[in-house]
């Protein structure tokens, strides 16, 4: 394992450690004590006590332990993280927050069954380690890659899938679920090259797509810190309904094409 520095502290959530050299996702919980809070806070309407979520692409955990408070210990959350340091990180985090309800895998989701190579990163040097992208071509050591179909589950709530541009393939593999368990679907799209491609996806399941944009700084934060370090940066997910379900989704536009793109 490289050697990292890591930071801790009194979060939103709770205690939380991260890395010291994170771009994103450290400093936000340093100065904020929180991380993009408008993706926890949906999460809240949508994963109720008893509800089985999934966190696709987990990093530390700040995700994992929000979808953990709302499941509460009636319910479960499965959370994948293929980066070793990483996942070190996020087991750190379900430990110390006494998450009963968590099951970690270190593991990559994706089309079929596998493995597939993580990039020699140094985590001592300042990067965006959420940006890590997963190949056969990387030099790295190589990592388990799962379906969401290969977990049979019988209930499945709410997937959140943020997995550096294979959004497509961890939908792929998991259609099977997706059909017989009808989960709303919070996705991250912010590569163009491939958004047609994942909203055709997820339109080819009967699903309602609305786009969720939410700025990293916030000025109510829970330390209630006024500088902004993130100038107009962004999250850039989407909130994804069956539609069979007659749900009101009020304040985000919705998504009528492939071809939609939120800028």
């Amino acid at each position: 394992m490289n050697k990292f520095e890591t930071k801790s502290g009194n979060t939103l959530h709770g205690p939380m450690t991260w890395l010291a050299s994170d771009q994103y996702i450290g400093p936000s919980l340093e100065r904020y004590g929180q991380f993009s809070s408008g993706e926890s806070s949906l999460f809240q309407h949508f994963v109720k006590p008893g509800s089985t979520a999934l966190d696709i692409g987990a990093n530390i955990g700040v995700f994992t332990v929000a979808l953990s408070r709302c499941a509460t210990p009636s319910g479960r959350v499965l959370a994948f993280e293929p980066q070793t340091e990483v996942f070190g990180v996020l087991s750190m985090n379900v430990e110390q927050n006494h998450l009963t309800n968590v099951t970690l895998y270190q593991a990559g989701v994706g089309r079929e069954a596998g493995t597939l190579n993580v990039p020699t990163v140094n985590y001592s040097a300042h990067g965006n380690f959420g940006g890590v992208e997963l190949s056969e071509a990387n030099k790295g050591p190589s990592v388990e890659i799962m379906t969401i179909d290969s977990l049979n589950l019988k209930d499945c709530h709410f997937i959140k899938i943020d997995v550096e541009g294979m959004e497509s393939e961890a939908i792929a593999g998991g259609v099977k679920t997706i059909k017989n368990c009808r989960p709303i679907l919070f996705v991250e799209n912010d590569r163009q090259d491939n958004s047609a491609k994942l909203i055709k996806s997820i339109f080819d399941l009967e699903y309602r797509i609305y786009w969720h944009l939410s700025p990293l700084f916030e000025a109510n934060n829970f330390y209630q810190n006024s500088e902004n370090i993130f100038g107009q940066l962004l999250s850039a997910n989407m909130l994804c309904i069956p539609r069979e379900i007659n749900q009101d989704i009020t304040g985000l536009t919705e998504i009528q094409s492939p071809d939609d793109w939120f800028m």
